[in-house]
């Protein structure tokens, strides 16, 4: 997996107003847990732009004074208004200890229900969590789309790897073929058609039999 590098310092006092001198300063206050006792930093916030705004899956360098220190992101926090960062969370990788994170779903290959039966392929999960140790975390899950009919799904457990674990029920959908609103309100307008030609043959069948019965001479 790809690592984006963040460079940091360690900060030496904390509470609210250092807390907001920093943000001033379009700092972001940051902590990293892990091993032993959580490590209070604070980085540029535009070095954040290629970890936080990218649909991709990626590891982080954090420099601190010449120490680097492998981590993955665990948590942030926006501004409600202005989405600017206001806190951002590390966990510490260890070569030995798993980690979960969120991977992105790449969709590969062509589904004859799109391709044949004009379906609309739904992607019901964009990213999966899943539980490995760090040189294990894959860049993306793959998900096969190849043999998905009309009405198919695509379900975690067949994407199953034995680099990693999902942290998602066996059942959980990923992706899907369905019919298309189009083609449902075809489907439809032709069924309701059908009814009622079904209905009209009816009823002229129930007429000429009359017309028959009313033609037909009494044998008395």
């Amino acid at each position: 997996m790809k690592s984006i590098t963040i460079n940091g310092s360690t900060r030496k006092v904390l509470g609210k107003k250092s807390t907001k001198e920093l943000r001033k300063q379009e700092m972001v206050p940051c902590v990293l847990y892990g091993e032993g006792e959580p490590v209070h930093f604070s980085a540029k916030e535009l070095d954040f732009s290629k970890l936080v705004y990218t649909p991709n899956a990626h590891t982080v360098k954090i420099v601190l004074e010449k120490k680097e220190l492998d981590a993955i992101l665990q948590d942030i926090q926006f501004h409600p208004l202005s989405d600017k960062i206001l806190h951002v969370d590390f966990y510490q990788l260890s070569e030995n200890k798993e980690v979960s994170m969120e991977i992105p779903v790449k969709i590969e290959g062509s589904a004859p229900g799109v391709l044949i039966s004009g379906g609309v392929l739904i992607l019901n999960q964009r990213k999966l969590k899943v539980k490995a140790l760090p040189t294990n975390l894959p860049d993306f899950i793959t998900a096969d789309i190849s043999k998905l009919e009309l009405g198919d799904k695509l379900y975690s457990s067949e994407l199953k790897n034995k680099k990693y674990e999902f942290l998602h029920p066996d059942n959980t959908v990923v992706c899907q073929v369905k019919v298309a609103r189009a083609s449902l309100k075809e489907i439809e307008e032709t069924e309701a058609e059908v009814s009622e030609e079904t209905a009209e043959g009816s009823t002229e069948e129930k007429k000429e039999t009359a017309e028959v019965k009313e033609e037909t001479p009494s044998k008395e």
